[in-house]
């Protein structure tokens, strides 16, 4: 099985940093009584993520654990195509959460943060979504061509990464921000990224 172990590795490689979202916590955050509408807000944010999370890390887990374990490309087809899935209902229950917590109160352009927010979490469902099929559509039989599939998955791969990190940072500025940084959940989710990390 040597054709396809370094590209399995590629798209285990693709996918540290994936997280569902780096959160840039401080975890200072001022005692001043803040906004107790926004802080209810945060509360309602913070609660979805850690579910979500462990879904997204769990699913990279199994996509890093099938390209070391020199599985034959059936094998391997079936673990991604289920961890794709996976991240895809994780993104997606992100969005609806933020759409669910409405427009940040007491925030300046919060409905537009919200929205973008919003948006960008349904695209990546989206795209995962996308990958799953791709993944589905793969030739198991012919090696070489699975491989190539495999390689292209990784390279987009890459890119959702990337994508995911940022999905939700123009929502977490500022009183939003130090509101998110208050709630236990959000600051567990924050600190269990910091420790994937340094261990990726």
């Amino acid at each position: 099985m040597e054709g396809t172990d370094p590209v399995n590795e590629k798209l285990a490689a693709a996918l540290s940093g994936g997280a569902v979202l780096v959160l840039a916590l401080s975890g200072c955050s001022s005692d001043d009584g803040g906004n107790k509408e926004l802080d209810a807000w945060a509360k309602q944010v913070c609660d979805a993520l850690p579910a979500q999370d462990a879904k997204v890390d769990a699913a990279n887990a199994a996509i890093k654990q099938g390209a070391t374990d020199n599985n034959p490309p059936a094998n391997v087809q079936k673990t991604d195509s289920q961890a794709f899935q996976d991240m895809s209902d994780a993104y997606n229950a992100l969005a609806q959460a933020v759409q669910k917590a409405g427009v940040p109160p007491g925030v300046d352009g919060g409905e537009k943060k919200q929205k973008d927010a919003v948006a960008a979490l349904t695209t990546l469902s989206t795209s995962y979504a996308g990958l799953k099929k791709q993944v589905d559509a793969l030739d198991t039989k012919d090696q070489a061509k699975f491989a190539d599939g495999l390689q292209n998955i990784a390279t987009d791969l890459g890119k959702l990464s990337k994508s995911g990190n940022t999905a939700l940072k123009n929502l977490e500025q500022g009183d939003v921000k130090d509101a998110m940084a208050k709630q236990e959940t959000c600051q567990k989710v924050a600190s269990s990224a910091k420790a994937r990390a340094t261990t990726s």
